[in-house]
């Protein structure tokens, strides 16, 4: 279980991540939303240890993040933690090596899936077959918290969703996976919960499952939660319309 509790964070004076409390059991494949600045990125960084944190604890199985444990957590990131210079199958032999755990037959099945050359150097990828690398590699370390931090940015529509699918196959039932996107009716489907924060707080936290009952879309649900104003477009170009052309600054006047 992963317990954060009242994590506070500041860059200089600006609060990042203001009291928050979450509770993460195993086997949970939780969807993390927020408008860019939200506070997702810094949460799942200071999870891992990556930023020095001003208030609260965070508690993997009972005890501190540290080099002892940190192996039961993964990161993938757009920004990449991969050796550049390595190839899928260096990285697998030095994975194979250092992780107890690591997954090797899921390791080579979604290299396969996703048709990454096992013997280039992983520099010469696309930006794309980069993300879809670390992506696998998170996967594959054999951790039981698989972080994502928008994964799959220059992947198509049809990579994602038949990777959603197949990740869905894969996970064993004590696998979570937390999962940072603006893709909220992508990956709706897939999800047992949704975390919503905004400015640093959480506000909102519910289970699909629920909202299956009630009849309540999970982007609904969002809109509902940050208090999304539909006639947003419309005001904006009302204002506009409204507004006098700027006169031409080169213009002569008589």
């Amino acid at each position: 279980m992963l317990e954060i509790t009242r994590l506070t964070k500041f860059y200089g004076a600006k609060k990042a991540l203001d009291n928050v409390n979450l509770t993460i059991q195993p086997g949970e494949l939780i969807g993390l939303f927020g408008e860019n600045g939200a506070g997702k990125t810094t949460l799942m960084k200071s999870v891992l240890g990556f930023l020095h944190y001003e208030g609260g604890t965070i508690l993997l199985d009972g005890e501190p993040v540290t080099r002892k444990n940190i192996g039961k957590l993964s990161f993938a990131t757009s920004e990449h933690s991969f050796f550049p210079n390595l190839s899928p199958e260096a990285h697998g032999e030095f994975y194979g090596e250092h992780f107890q755990a690591f997954r090797e037959k899921r390791f080579h099945g979604l290299l396969d899936f996703f048709q990454l050359p096992k013997n280039k150097p992983v520099r010469s990828f696309s930006m794309g077959q980069k993300n879809q690398f670390e992506v696998i590699m998170s996967l594959c370390q054999g951790a039981d918290y698989i972080l994502m931090d928008e994964p799959f940015a220059g992947n198509d529509i049809f990579n994602r969703e038949d990777f959603y699918k197949v990740l869905l196959g894969i996970l064993e039932p004590t696998e979570t996976v937390i999962l940072a996107t603006h893709l909220i009716e992508e990956v709706s489907g897939f999800l047992s919960r949704a975390v919503l924060i905004h400015e640093g707080r959480i506000v909102g936290d519910v289970r699909t499952a629920d909202l299956d009952e009630q009849g309540v879309s999970l982007m609904d649900y969002v809109k509902q939660s940050y208090h999304y104003r539909a006639d947003r477009v419309s005001r904006a170009l009302d204002d506009f319309a409204g507004e006098p052309e700027t006169p031409d600054d080169t213009e002569e006047t008589s």
